[in-house]
């Protein structure tokens, strides 16, 4: 275990290296929202086609997805701290040529590859918590912090991305760049160096990369293409994605040196915590999208309006770090992941009934709530989902939540999409009502499942054990965590 786990506090020297983690993990976070709320700027400038549009979104989370795997391996194989700077700087780089772009295919590609320098990145930074930070009380509160940092970063996203598209659409892929440059030149300074790992017969499973990578591109595309290109092609299409997920089972359980070592596939707390992300990301991000069309286009809210309707459900920044820990030391971490799901189903369950003129107290109540689910599940399932695994597979278990939360995302998104523009059959007010409340059904139905799921966490335990995360921060954090 590194020297950073020589204590059961967090030191000055501990709490530097976190903060360094949590502002790239904050990075990511602001940079996807940033952009949400600029697509219509970009597409009034750059002329583009709603098809373009949609891909200046669906490249990064494309790259991201497809390459977090190869991305945890890659920091098990390359070394935590090296992939972490490299790929930070990769991602500084891109994101300030997407603010230069002045044809559609430019700013795709930078978007892209921004999505793949995150998807090296994340794990990376991920892995550093789980490796340098000893797993129990002190590992619970890094990655309880951690998470709040990346939720609260997605929030201030949607009121920053509002502001900054208010003086020129550029500027959301600009201010990122400084952002990163200042946290490049900390996590140089502050992240310790550690001992080449030991590469000897280990290789990079490229075979494994690109078949997993191409499955994942052609569900979600499936998923996409159900509600316009029918249904011959849209299930041709997930059947080919299937068909590589295979591939990519047989490539894995062949393999000398592994992508996805299949044997830890045995973790049942590692398989339900990746699960239930994969469907509360799917469920929150298709929810988020089709409250911002809602809004935007049936309510006629501005950009900046919108962001700040939205900016509730950030209480989780602020309650991951000090309510949760509190949480989970004494229900313990598989009854805290339970509720948090439970409410989401409640929060999404508060908007079936959406209705065409519901003031912003009608929707408060539902928003809050899923802020405060989130709260509760995002960082307790990154404990799932990194608890008791080796070391040396840190950055696999990182991959494979971040692949989770990604793929759940694509996934969500194209599935309201894909159920929203079925059930529209007109451009009225009243069919664009119809298609909001039928696309709100699938992030209920994802929570739905996914709190399922979690209750199998439960039934594993006898009564009254607790788990391993139960022994986690029993008081609240000793520093405040800037937002």
């Amino acid at each position: 275990m590194s020297a950073l786990s020589t204590s059961n506090g967090l030191d000055a020297r501990k709490w530097g290296i976190l903060l360094v983690l949590c502002g790239a993990i904050f990075l990511e976070g602001i940079d996807v929202a940033m952009l949400n709320v600029a697509l219509p700027a970009i597409r009034a400038d750059l002329g583009l086609s709603t098809g373009e549009l949609q891909w200046v979104m669906s490249a990064y989370v494309l790259g991201y997805g497809g390459f977090m795997l190869l991305g945890g391996r890659a920091a098990d194989l390359f070394g935590r701290r090296r992939m972490f700077v490299l790929w930070l700087t990769v991602f500084l780089l891109f994101s300030g040529l997407g603010g230069f772009a002045t044809e559609g295919w430019m700013l795709i590609l930078a978007r892209f590859v921004t999505g793949v320098s995150a998807a090296f990145m994340t794990p990376a930074g991920l892995s550093v918590i789980t490796t340098g930070f000893a797993e129990g009380p002190e590992r619970n509160k890094a990655l309880l912090v951690y998470s709040g940092t990346a939720a609260g970063g997605f929030t201030i996203g949607l009121v920053a991305g509002g502001l900054l598209t208010a003086v020129g659409w550029r500027w959301v892929f600009f201010a990122p760049v400084v952002l990163s440059f200042l946290i490049l030149i900390a996590a140089l300074v502050l992240v310790p160096r550690s001992e080449r790992p030991d590469r000897a017969g280990k290789r990079v499973d490229v075979a494994g990369a690109v078949t997993v990578t191409t499955a994942l591109v052609l569900i979600v595309l499936g998923v996409e293409r159900a509600a316009h290109a029918g249904i011959t092609a849209s299930a041709t299409t997930l059947l080919a994605g299937l068909a590589f997920l295979a591939a990519f089972l047989v490539i894995e359980r062949r393999s000398a040196e592994p992508l996805v070592r299949l044997g830890i596939l045995r973790n049942g707390s590692l398989v339900r915590a990746n699960l239930s992300a994969m469907l509360f990301a799917a469920g929150f991000f298709g929810f988020q999208f089709l409250v911002v069309l809602y809004l935007q286009e049936l309510r006629d809210w501005s950009t900046l309006q919108t962001s700040f309707a939205m900016l509730v459900i950030g209480v989780d920044a602020i309650l991951s770090p000090t309510l949760t820990p509190r949480l989970v030391n004494r229900f313990g971490n598989a009854k805290v992941v339970s509720g948090g799901l439970l409410l989401a189903v409640l929060a999404y369950g508060l908007f079936l009934p959406l209705g065409a003129d519901w003031s912003y107290a009608a929707m408060f109540p539902g928003l809050i709530i899923l802020g405060l689910a989130f709260s509760l599940a995002y960082g307790p399932l990154t404990i799932a989902a990194t608890e008791g695994i080796a070391e040396e597979e840190q950055g696999l278990a990182g991959g494979l939540l971040y692949t989770a939360f990604q793929f759940g995302a694509a996934l969500g998104l194209s599935a309201v999409t894909a159920v929203s523009v079925a059930a529209t059959h007109e451009e009225s007010p009243a069919a664009l009502l119809d298609g909001y409340r039928a696309g709100l059904v699938v992030p209920f139905v994802a929570a739905v499942l996914a709190a399922f799921i979690s209750t199998f966490g439960l039934r594993t335990r006898r009564e009254g054990e607790p788990s391993a995360a139960a022994d986690a921060v029993d008081a609240p954090l000793d520093v405040p965590v800037s937002r």
